[in-house]
């Protein structure tokens, strides 16, 4: 496992005795902010590394409860291939998300194809959406009043489940991932938080982040995305990290 670092002109990675701080300045709404680590370099999501039977353990903490943006950690598809337009990897045609993550985002934001989910702060959460022609959910945005159908669409199509994590981020916590090919798992600190059927198709890779960036797909259909101020500088301190294929 290779983990190479992915950063905005303004973020940093500074490597500690068991880990890393992952680090992103103060500053307004007009800029993307990342600091990330992930294992997927410039090959094409189907060339990813890992299948289930998966097991990624760390510990961790964050400088804010409260941080704008998102951050975390646990394995994707990198279905947007340009992060929202900003400072991702050479852009490849997007994807319907399959991911297995702790994932934490701000109140802007809205990661849930489903009305009965939990779609802000810290989730659990899983993804398995199916090999859908992009251009197909693509077309269906741009056409006037369709976006709600499409999000309903997308409900039926991708498998997901998630829970929120009611554990205080900014203390030191144990995470736990585990993904087989029948179903997939999330402890924090030996508990089990989620048990749950959905197991993404792979190949997936590792990635672990924070940054200012949010992305809302709201019940009503409405789509946004963008960048968030963030009065003060963000980090995201990981340790301990072990990988189990």
């Amino acid at each position: 496992m290779i983990l190479q670092p992915r950063l905005s002109r303004d973020g940093r990675l500074v490597k500690t005795d068991r880990g890393w701080r992952l680090e992103i300045p103060a500053g307004d709404g007009r800029g993307y902010r990342l600091s990330q680590l992930d294992d997927q370099g410039n090959r094409h999501r189907g060339t990813f590394a890992w299948h289930p039977p998966f097991r990624m353990s760390l510990r961790a903490r964050v400088s804010s409860r409260a941080a704008p943006g998102t951050w975390g950690f646990g394995v994707w598809n990198d279905p947007y291939a340009i992060s929202l337009g900003s400072g991702g990897r050479p852009a490849s045609v997007p994807a319907l998300p399959r991911a297995i993550w702790f994932f934490h985002s701000s109140p802007k934001s809205y990661l849930s194809f489903r009305d009965d989910r939990p779609a802000t702060g810290l989730l659990a959460q899983t993804f398995a959406g199916p090999p859908t022609p992009p251009w197909l959910i693509l077309a269906g945005l741009l056409i006037p009043f369709a976006p709600r159908a499409v999000r309903r669409v997308l409900g039926r199509l991708i498998a997901e489940d998630s829970t929120a994590v009611l554990s205080d981020p900014t203390q030191w916590h144990n995470y736990v991932i585990e993904w087989t090919r029948t179903g997939s798992a999330f402890w924090v600190d030996d508990v089990l938080l989620l048990q749950s059927a959905v197991s993404p198709t792979p190949p997936l890779a590792i990635v672990i982040w924070v940054d200012n960036q949010y992305a809302a797909f709201d019940p009503s259909g409405r789509l946004r995305w963008g960048t968030e101020t963030n009065p003060e500088g963000l980090w995201l301190m990981v340790e301990d990290l072990k990988v189990q294929p």
